[in-house]
């Protein structure tokens, strides 16, 4: 056995961990971590949570369950707790633009505001809250309000004939068309609705804000044709044309700029970020999302990296893969997926404490829900942490 993170480790992993076995497989990981770090490696980082509102009991709907998720974080040293607020049109707080009834059934529950509720805890307990909000996917919900208002007009689709509103539907779900003006007006809307109620948030994560990547080749209504063709003037183009490619990159980025300016009006300094899919490839390439350049360029302060593989080898490539393309890595978060650990929970602890000497500016547990599956991935987060670099006493 050798020593990682001053703890011992055998030198044969599981199939499903780290996805290599013996003394080799022990060597590589150590000297993957070694080469992951830099200057800044061993410095501490932040730590933060995603809290999802689709678990069995939403956690906005119950006192007792906005304490756990406080108790928790207090116990695992996390500052940070992402609270999911939107998601596929549906809000938990006062909205016009989202379906309400969330917000509506989680009052009753609790007797008052559910988010200004758990801000309070969360602050008293010296936390900050970030709403989350995910903005592009409707997910299965066909009863969303802003399909009600404006048909399938809104979705992004390919150029596929499309005859009911399961056609529209891409890797399981329906996306909103981000170069749609009413897409957009919509989605500012929605945050000026959620800043403006909780001036006390910390700061607002925009998720899902991206093309889906599901066989890459959307962006083909009406609506968004219409203005590419007026602005590029370009009238005969294919899916691989740069300048098609091009726009829709520049689309998904002018609906952020749109959002970042409205959070700015009304809230100056909070905090702004976004989430950012991985690979770089697939981000650019296939989502349009070019996030590296939203960090490099300040658009926003930072930028949560969805990075979910399920051994330790292949995150630290990912995270190599990320510095490549920023200019400072402290204005990354890396994100762990604790969902592909629950019944390996020793690996996640790994991941985790790799991410926490990488220099990053935080480590993510995504998502809240896997540790209440299993408490042994919420008890790695407890140990203390200790370097890698310092060999550990003998005395």
């Amino acid at each position: 056995m050798f020593l990682l993170n001053n703890r011992p480790v055998h030198a044969k992993y599981p199939a499903n961990g780290y996805g290599a076995q013996g003394m080799v497989g022990a060597i590589m990981v150590s000297t993957l971590i070694l080469i992951a770090g830099t200057a800044q490696a061993g410095t501490a980082t932040g730590r933060g949570i995603f809290v999802s509102l689709i678990e069995k009991k939403p956690v906005l709907s119950s006192r007792q369950a906005m304490d756990d998720v406080v108790a928790l974080a207090r116990q695992a040293r996390i500052t940070v707790v992402f609270l999911q607020v939107y998601r596929a049109n549906q809000a938990w707080f006062p909205s016009r633009v989202g379906d309400a009834a969330p917000y509506a059934r989680a009052l009753e529950a609790v007797g008052e505001d559910p988010v200004a509720l758990f801000i309070r805890k969360a602050h008293a307990a010296g936390i900050e809250v970030h709403a989350w909000v995910n903005l592009l996917s409707l997910s299965t919900n066909t009863q969303a309000p802003l399909l009600k208002k404006y048909g399938c007009r809104i979705l992004t689709r390919n150029v596929v004939a499309k005859k009911k509103l399961e056609d529209y539907k891409i890797d399981g779900q329906y996306f909103l068309e981000p170069g749609d003006p009413r897409v957009r007006k919509e989605l500012e809307a929605m945050t000026g609705e959620l800043l403006l109620r909780y001036p006390q948030l910390d700061g607002i994560q925009f998720d899902y804000i991206r093309y889906p990547d599901a066989k890459p080749a959307y962006g083909y209504t009406c609506a968004n044709l219409e203005r590419f063709r007026k602005v590029v003037r370009v009238m005969s183009f294919r899916e691989a044309t740069p300048a098609w490619q091009n726009w829709k990159r520049a689309q998904v980025t002018g609906l952020l700029r749109q959002l970042v300016a409205r959070a700015r009006a009304i809230h100056p300094d909070i905090h702004i970020s976004t989430t950012g899919c991985m690979s770089y490839f697939r981000a650019y390439h296939e989502a349009f999302q070019d996030w590296p350049s939203w960090v490099n360029d300040g658009l926003v302060e930072f930028v949560s990296v969805m990075s979910y593989p399920d051994n330790v080898p292949d995150f630290i490539e990912q995270m190599a893969e990320v510095r490549e393309h920023v200019v400072d890595f402290t204005k990354v978060n890396m994100c762990v997926g604790a969902y592909k650990f629950i019944k390996t929970p020793a690996i996640f602890g790994e991941q985790f404490s790799v991410c926490e000497q990488s220099g990053a500016r935080a480590c993510l547990v995504f998502y809240y829900g896997n540790l209440k599956d299993n408490p042994a991935l919420a008890e790695s987060l407890t140990l203390p942490h200790q370097s890698a670099e310092r060999p550990r006493s003998r005395d």
